[in-house]
């Protein structure tokens, strides 16, 4: 199986990764507007393709110097445990906008053991963090 990688938006399948993320537990039901608006305004995205078929998706906002947020990291359940997750995760962190970038940070609820290996850690002072929901 040959994959194939892409920074370009413009052949993304953002009917596939909306059905994608309006299904996961970080974003459920999330209109396909707010989907693609995110991406599109995100400082660089990546997805995986196997042929034409659109197989992953992750996307990265940053200032390009202090900080970087991956999210939306989502790996077709069909080519799950083949490194894919992984592979986009390093274009991301090699992309010349953020390769520089002093911290960059991911969530996962479930997938440490895959960003490890990349650099990844627990943060180490958890308690710093915080967050302000939309009600």
């Amino acid at each position: 199986m040959t994959l194939r990688y892409t920074h370009a938006l413009e052949e993304f399948d953002f009917t596939t990764i909306h059905h994608w993320l309006s299904h996961t537990y970080w974003s459920p039901g999330i209109s396909r507007e707010r989907v693609e608006r995110g991406f599109r305004r995100s400082t660089v995205v990546v997805g995986c393709f196997s042929g034409e078929r659109q197989i992953g998706v992750a996307r990265c906002t940053s200032d390009t110097t202090r900080f970087a947020y991956i999210a939306d990291v989502y790996v077709d359940e069909a080519f799950r445990g083949q490194g894919v997750a992984r592979q986009m995760v390093r274009q991301l962190l090699s992309h010349p906008e953020i390769a520089e970038v002093d911290n960059t940070y991911l969530l996962t609820q479930d997938a440490q053991l895959v960003y490890r290996p990349l650099g990844f850690d627990r943060y180490p002072h958890p308690e710093r963090f915080m967050v302000r929901r939309r009600s």
